[in-house]
């Protein structure tokens, strides 16, 4: 009797640790079936070549971006527009992660529950939140430079410009991309997966800071003879501004200023605003992760003057920037960005709507619209309303220095307050320069053609 018991509790054991093992199992088709059967190993679905024969890419207004015919995987027809909307649609190695062909493969392929993965002739339809023409001009705009431009609305959260340069036609991969430095960080979504020194754009931060912890901050005023003393370092300006309040001080994108107002808060404060606006934090764009931006707190009163002007080892990544740019427009909270509209199975059954996620506050609401009226200050009286006609706009720039013998990066980064466009957006010329005039030339152009249309 008692080897039975002994034989029926052991049974029952393995039978437990059987049910175990199968919940466990289901579990992990549920979460990670798509991804299991959208890998590149199953040549159900991917080629000899290891190409994706299996679903169909459209931007927002459903020009079709990438398609498979006869077991061959094609682009857009405009090899401008291949080469703009490669960093969204993917190329045919694999090698860029961001793009539609890697990170949502399982969409493509149909993969359900019920079905699996119906294959090559029978795959799904995503359809993302960029418009093909927006992001042919912005990468026309950057003109062979590199760097990135992107814009989304800050109610809903689509993605509607996501363009990153170098680039390059995915049907004629250049030979030498692998060793010619003309093609450094081809594969790399500069707008979700790099990180760059601000610059004046980061600004925006140090004076939400000041304005709300530095009672007589708008009373007061500062004077610039071109640089300034703080701790042991000497603060260089772009400029001497002379006497100025803080509004003409932000306009100016005075150094001298700003370093000194950096130097006042306190490590600690700038600290805290910087986390608070997100420019340490990660986004998830459809599962797609954005890089998170660093900060060496660790300062010299001098190193604090120059962090506080967006210099030192500040690093912000561009999404970052420009959700908390989203967030001043929109009253402290934004939308948080996607990129995929909707998606169509291979049974044709269209996707849920989809729910608008928003950000912690990142700024609070009064003194996101002290912010905004002093950034539309800033159009006003340095960078000209003329450039941007038909726009309540509100901006920033940033010449962002990035190392003795090399040109600044150009920025230039803001928010539209039109009612029927509510974008905010972020510009970025590598080493272009000014950014107000390289940067601020780019976003010029792309807004242009989103708000007034094609004049042409």
């Amino acid at each position: 009797m008692k080897k039975i018991e002994n034989r029926a509790f052991v049974c029952l054991v393995l039978a437990l640790l059987l049910a175990v093992g199968m919940g466990f199992f289901l579990f992990r088709v549920v979460v990670q079936g798509g991804n299991w059967a959208s890998a590149a190993f199953n040549r159900h679905l991917y080629n000899s070549q290891g190409q994706l024969i299996a679903g169909t890419v459209l931007d927002r207004d459903g020009d079709v971006l990438s398609s498979v015919e006869n077991g061959v995987r094609t682009y857009y027809d405009s090899d401008t527009v291949r080469k703009a909307a490669l960093h969204a649609v993917g190329d045919l190695q694999g090698n860029i992660g961001t793009g539609a062909l890697n990170a949502f493969a399982d969409r493509l392929t149909g993969w359900n529950l019920v079905n699996g993965a119906f294959g090559a002739d029978r795959g799904g339809e995503l359809t993302l939140t960029i418009d093909a023409r927006y992001n042919y001009e912005a990468y026309q705009a950057l003109n062979g430079r590199s760097g990135t431009v992107a814009v989304y609305n800050y109610k809903t959260g689509e993605v509607l410009c996501m363009v990153s340069a170098p680039s390059y036609d995915p049907l004629r991969v250049p030979e030498d991309i692998e060793t010619n430095d003309r093609w450094k960080g081809a594969y790399l979504n500069r707008f979700l997966s790099s990180v760059f020194t601000p610059g004046s754009v980061y600004k925006t931060v140090t004076l939400a800071a000041a304005l709300e912890n530095l009672p007589d901050i708008e009373s007061r005023t500062w004077s610039c003879a071109g640089s300034v003393q703080v701790g042991e370092e000497t603060i260089v300006c772009s400029g001497v501004h002379g006497e100025q309040d803080v509004a003409a001080a932000f306009a100016n994108s005075c150094n001298a200023a700003f370093a000194g107002i950096a130097a006042e808060l306190g490590t600690d404060v700038l600290r805290r605003y910087t986390e608070k606006a997100g420019l340490t934090a990660s986004y998830r764009l459809d599962g797609i992760p954005s890089a998170k931006g660093s900060f060496d707190w660790d300062l010299t009163q001098g190193r604090l003057g120059w962090a506080g002007v967006g210099q030192d080892k500040d690093l912000v990544n561009p999404c970052a920037l420009m959700v908390y740019m989203g967030a001043i427009a929109n009253g402290g909270r934004a939308a948080e960005p996607y990129l995929i509209l909707k998606t169509q199975s291979a049974l044709g059954l269209p996707s849920l709507p989809r729910w608008t996620r928003r950000t912690e506050e990142l700024v609070s609401r009064s003194t996101a619209e002290k912010l905004a009226e002093l950034m539309a200050g800033n159009v006003e009286k340095t960078y000209g309303k003329s450039r941007f006609p038909n726009m309540d706009l509100c901006a920033k720039s940033g010449t962002a220095e990035v190392g003795e013998g090399r040109a600044p990066h150009a920025w230039f980064s803001g928010f539209l307050q039109n009612e029927d466009a509510p974008y905010a957006f972020v510009a970025l010329v590598e080493n272009g320069g000014g950014g107000s005039s390289a940067a601020g030339s780019v976003a010029a152009r792309v807004l242009d053609v989103m708000v007034n249309g094609y004049t042409k």
